[in-house]
């Protein structure tokens, strides 16, 4: 199914109608999928009346980091980044629950090893919170193995990684599944087709490391923090693939996918086969600070919510 992108787009700097944003078909970003990409998530809260933009900051600079990694000339700068998603957001009046895209690519017909004539683009496509959020996922663990740190840039959102996320995503959902789960070459858990994975064993919170070829994650960032100030202990480390179906409680989280449970993998249910109570209370904990709705002794984090309308 399509997804409706609002109407108005940030093309290089410049705000442009949806059918004026074009990248030519002979570009890099089109030929050897050279592109880096951040998704972002903005919040409407109705208590403040303001749209909040989480964790812009981190994301640009992941972006640029993308970008440095993909050694795309030149870099963009932070103000810059930052200025453009304000603007695409301001140009459809969003005032939602909203998804941004942010893509730098190479825009020009050069030879595969080409840096230089570097393009951008920024969307934004309003979204409603997903059933899953509150239902949960059924989810298998993929034939695919998770592409390696040694061979793609695993770390950054690079366009032409997600062909194996892709895969993983396409065999799960013909195969009756709502996501996939993908295990490194060496058989440890590393994450889900678009999202990171945490499980909850005997009270305490763990996710795969850094080194088992997954995506630096913001979301993941934010849940390791919080988890901490909840009062949780979080623990990254590997994680054997049986020990995901021996989870008290498992959840998924992205910018997309925000924080959506697990109740089963591989048809064996996680716990109860329903959304467990740490999952929730994480839920809430997050839904209310990216609002600026934080309440009780939770930190505010306002350093992470950047204003559109203010």
């Amino acid at each position: 199914m399509a997804v409706q992108t609002a109407r108005k787009m940030c093309l290089d700097g410049d705000i442009v109608d949806y059918e004026d944003c074009r990248v030519h078909a002979f570009s890099g970003a089109v030929k050897y999928g050279a592109g880096v990409f951040e998704g972002i998530r903005a919040y409407w809260s109705n208590e403040r009346k303001e749209l909040f933009v989480f964790r812009l900051r981190e994301h640009v600079e992941r972006l640029r980091y993308g970008m440095r990694v993909m050694r795309f000339e030149p870099v963009y700068d932070a103000p810059f980044l930052e200025e453009c998603v304000l603007k695409t957001l301001k140009a459809n009046a969003i005032k939602e629950d909203t998804h941004i895209r942010m893509i730098a690519y190479l825009a020009g017909d050069d030879e595969l090893s080409g840096t230089t004539d570097v393009g951008l683009v920024v969307g934004c496509v309003p979204r409603a919170q997903s059933k899953n959020v509150r239902e949960g996922i059924r989810m298998k663990v993929s034939s695919y193995a998770r592409i390696s740190d040694n061979s793609m840039p695993a770390r950054v959102k690079a366009t032409a990684n997600y062909i194996n996320n892709r895969a993983a995503e396409i065999e799960a959902k013909r195969d009756g599944y709502q996501g996939a789960l993908i295990l490194t070459a060496h058989g440890k858990l590393s994450e889900a087709s678009g999202a990171c994975i945490f499980m909850i064993r005997d009270g305490k919170l763990i996710t795969p490391d850094l080194t088992s070829d997954i995506l630096e994650s913001i979301t993941r960032d934010t849940i390791i923090r919080m988890g901490r100030e909840l009062g949780l202990e979080v623990i990254e480390r590997q994680v054997d693939r049986n020990e995901i179906y021996l989870a008290e409680e498992a959840f998924c989280c992205g910018s997309g996918w925000e924080i959506i449970p697990v109740i089963e993998v591989d048809r064996l249910a996680v716990g109860a086969g329903s959304p467990g109570p740490l999952t929730r209370r994480i839920q809430d904990s997050y839904f209310s600070l990216v609002r600026g709705e934080v309440k009780g002794n939770q930190p505010d984090h306002r350093e992470w919510r950047r204003p559109v309308w203010d």
